[in-house]
């Protein structure tokens, strides 16, 4: 299948798909499309190794809207273009866009432009990272991430809203933002992804956490070879589209209901709470909210350990 950097086609069925997003040097900052029952949604940063900015974001929401919408989408597939699947939170790329008001969809906050102090950080974070992710999580159909090379701090959440993870075995995962003085990205399902235990470990130190160690703790469901990792999700995701639409959009509600009553929706917000404490803290005692800490200072701590 080939894919046009403004429209893509689906040779079986001919109808189009959109990519969305602004242009870049690598074409739109997210990918979309369909092929036969599987859509697959590029994050499309490359260079960046898809370090999410709000452009990317609302690209990222409109997409999975588009295939939520689209009859003949049974699964969507979520991907990261080039080396990476994402390296987190767009911190200090050329396309950062933090003071840039969007149409906003995840929830009823003012916009943060224009707002001073945490008025505007709670804002935003209320809306691009807790509130899309939630919003994401409902999506009625099932969705799986193929993983490959770094899943740092965000590109954990992405991973963690989808019901499937496949990862290549150069895979690793990892939340280095205690070096930040924050206690873990904004969707905080760190516990009941992972054992408490282990959770902590990760956090604590910001070490990565190898593909098949992530498998082994049942984070994973599968790895595979990197050259395999397209085709291995492909065939999944097909297996799982035989399956009736409803009954996959309530098996899956079902279990999601079940990870709420274990505590999940509030402790989401609980952990939101101490997330900007910790920003507060930091911009009262530090360079800035993140702790005067910059891409060079984080890469450079996450690839100290693993485990």
């Amino acid at each position: 299948m080939t894919t046009d950097p403004v429209r893509a086609t689906d040779p079986a069925t001919s109808d189009p798909a959109t990519s969305d997003g602004p242009a870049t040097a690598d074409g739109p900052v997210v990918r979309y499309e369909r092929s036969g029952p599987v859509a697959t949604v590029t994050m499309n940063r490359p260079a960046y190794r898809n370090a999410q900015n709000s452009a990317m974001t609302y690209a990222l929401d409109r997409a999975f809207y588009e295939a939520s919408a689209d009859d003949a989408v049974k699964v969507i597939v979520l991907a990261g273009a080039g080396a990476h699947f994402s390296s987190g939170h767009d911190i200090g790329t050329p396309g950062r866009d933090a003071h840039v008001p969007f149409d906003r969809r995840a929830g009823l906050w003012w916009d943060h432009c224009g707002k001073a102090g945490a008025e505007s950080r709670f804002a935003r974070e209320s809306e691009v990272y807790l509130g899309m992710c939630r919003r994401w999580r409902e999506l009625p159909k099932p969705v799986i991430a193929a993983v490959q090379g770094a899943c740092v701090a965000g590109g954990l959440m992405l991973a963690w809203v989808c019901d499937l993870i496949v990862a290549s075995e150069d895979a690793f995962f990892a939340d280095p933002v205690v070096r930040m003085g924050i206690p873990g990205v904004e969707y905080f399902a760190h516990p009941w992804v992972l054992p408490p235990r282990v959770a902590k470990e990760l956090l604590f130190t910001g070490d990565r956490m190898t593909a098949r160690r992530a498998h082994e703790l049942g984070m994973v469901n599968r790895v595979v070879p990197r050259e395999h990792l397209a085709a291995r999700t492909r065939e999944l995701a097909e297996r799982v589209a035989g399956m009736p639409r409803m009954g996959l959009a309530l098996a899956k509600r079902a279990v999601n209901q079940a990870e709420d009553l274990q505590g999940l929706h509030g402790g989401l917000d609980a952990a939101f709470a101490l997330h900007h404490l910790a920003h507060a803290h930091n911009a009262e005692t530090a360079a800035d909210p993140l702790g005067g800490m910059d891409i060079r200072a984080m890469k450079a701590g996450t690839e100290a350990g693993g485990a």
